[in-house]
């Protein structure tokens, strides 16, 4: 049975809040708690559409222990199913393939279309009868997962409670309306997997504030200063950090990636990184943006899978490999910030740490609506 922490004071005003209790960081029934309130009541990240680029893919995820499969239906939509067959509950997909005809269950050889509608059940009436009074195949399609395409991420809401997702996400799809553009997934040079030995609300933490940038990552900080960031909140959504000094990557011959059409003067110079609640770490710029989708293994190990964007399919290889090689420096700055925050969560005196009124306002908007979530949670419970 869970132990409801107190959270009063990581509701508090920045000024007076707490962080998150270290239960929340090693505890496996708040781990559970979290994966209700957080995760599954609301629009979370679990893949992109590239992992399903043609008609037919399909492609399997466990998302916090609950099979799912990913495929690009015959109309070509992208839409997201409970792996598992109606009828005994086996695991339909095991590997990434291309569903030709139907997707068949490999142990009682039941059938499934692309759009879920089981199509056949193969002598479930007895030897030779394939049909039942009893199973009436219009309930026993495959269980669909809510799901919205955007920024080339698949949200997806578990509980099915969240309110639409153009409604619950409306502030950050206007701040970004100018990337509502074709984004292009550089392929398999520009996709990479993190391995992380922390809690995964750790690394939304250090992703949507810039006070670390001199000490972690001093290269970066070289040319778009600590002083050159301006903080992103937007309390009971997203937050995160801009910068007015975007550097673009340029090669020896003077090449640079096209940028993406129509966007304003601002973007000329500046880029913005954004947590979008709750696991989705996105970055925009005049030309490239790239996702960050955290998978929660349990209270202390996290996955990250990190893809990049462009505007053009046919962007040049040898500077995609610079640009993915240089964000993954980047990213492996902050995994010793991370795991070592995790360790610090098991000193047993450790009360979740204060904030910076001045430099921690969205990390503090980020526990605070952790914070909302759970309380909602329980006050209906």
């Amino acid at each position: 049975m869970t132990v409801f922490t107190d959270l009063t004071r990581v509701r508090n005003p920045i000024s007076s809040a707490n962080g998150l209790p270290n239960a929340h960081y090693i505890d496996p029934d708040i781990f559970t708690e979290e994966r209700d309130a957080v995760l599954f009541d609301n629009w979370s990240g679990l893949a992109v559409t590239a992992d399903v680029p043609e008609i037919g893919d399909a492609k399997p995820f466990t998302f916090l222990g609950m099979p799912l499969l990913l495929l690009r239906d015959k109309a070509g939509a992208v839409r997201v199913f409970q792996n598992i067959c109606r009828h005994r509950g086996m695991i339909l997909v095991a590997e990434p393939r291309k569903i030709e005809g139907a997707i068949r269950c490999p142990y009682h050889s039941w059938c499934y279309g692309t759009d879920g509608r089981l199509v056949s059940t193969p002598h479930v009436g007895g030897p030779g009868h394939n049909t039942h009074k009893g199973i009436d195949r219009d309930t026993l399609g495959l269980i669909e997962v809510r799901s919205h395409v955007w920024m080339n991420v698949v949200w997806i809401n578990v509980s099915g409670t969240a309110a639409p997702f153009e409604e619950a996400n409306a502030d950050l799809i206007a701040r970004w309306a100018e990337f509502d553009v074709p984004l292009h997934h550089g392929g398999a040079d520009s996709a990479f997997r993190l391995d992380l030995a922390c809690n995964w609300k750790l690394a939304v933490e250090n992703y949507c504030e810039s006070y670390h940038l001199p000490w972690v990552h001093p290269g970066l900080n070289s040319y778009s200063r600590l002083e050159d960031h301006y903080h992103i909140e937007s309390a009971g959504h997203f937050s995160g950090q801009g910068t007015w000094v975007y550097r673009q990557l340029i090669d020896d011959a003077g090449n640079r990636f096209p940028d993406f059409k129509g966007l304003s003067d601002k973007w000329d110079t500046a880029a913005e990184y954004i947590s979008a609640f709750p696991n989705v770490l996105l970055g925009v710029h005049r030309d490239h943006a790239f996702v960050i989708i955290l998978t929660p293994d349990g209270p202390e190990r996290t996955v990250e899978n990190i893809h990049l964007f462009y505007a053009d399919a046919q962007t040049d290889a040898d500077l995609r490999a610079r640009n993915t090689a240089q964000w993954k420096e980047v990213f492996r700055e902050d995994i010793f910030v991370v795991e070592g925050m995790q360790r610090g969560r098991h000193a047993s005196g450790f009360d979740g740490g204060r904030f910076s009124p001045a430099m921690d306002g969205p990390t503090h908007l980020f526990h605070d609506w952790v914070a909302a979530q759970l309380e909602r949670r329980r006050a209906a419970e």
